[in-house]
């Protein structure tokens, strides 16, 4: 069986290179900032889009939305997490929007935090 969470950067690079979306900018910063939050951070694209995780899932993007940036946080420890950035109240996803590059940069430093916060309940788990 697949490994559900291999590293394949290489394929992401490739969507990524090909990726033909309004904000692309913006979707090629936050990559970096989500997988520099912690280096075991893995991607593979899931739902056509990037996604990322370390032991269960971080968060993948929405790219059906092209009137700003959707990503979509799903792990079951998200429910516990409060964040301004965080939006919803399902008890196993939120979601997180970016209207562009300076708001991304705005929010940069509260997603590595909910990122950090995620990856330290699955390892205390």
């Amino acid at each position: 069986m697949a490994d559900l969470h291999a590293h394949r950067p290489a394929d992401v690079d490739r969507f990524l290179a090909e990726l033909d979306h309004p904000f692309k900018p913006e979707v090629v910063a936050l990559r970096a900032i989500i997988t520099g939050v912690d280096g075991r951070i893995t991607e593979q694209i899931k739902w056509k889009a990037p996604s990322f995780s370390r032991g269960d899932y971080i968060a993948t993007f929405n790219l059906r939305d092209r009137k700003r940036v959707h990503l979509v946080f799903h792990n079951p420890h998200l429910a516990t997490i409060d964040s301004p950035l965080l939006e919803g109240a399902w008890p196993d996803r939120r979601m997180a929007y970016f209207a562009d590059l300076a708001d991304v940069e705005a929010k940069r430093a509260e997603l590595e935090r909910v990122v950090t916060e995620i990856i330290r309940r699955n390892d205390a788990t």
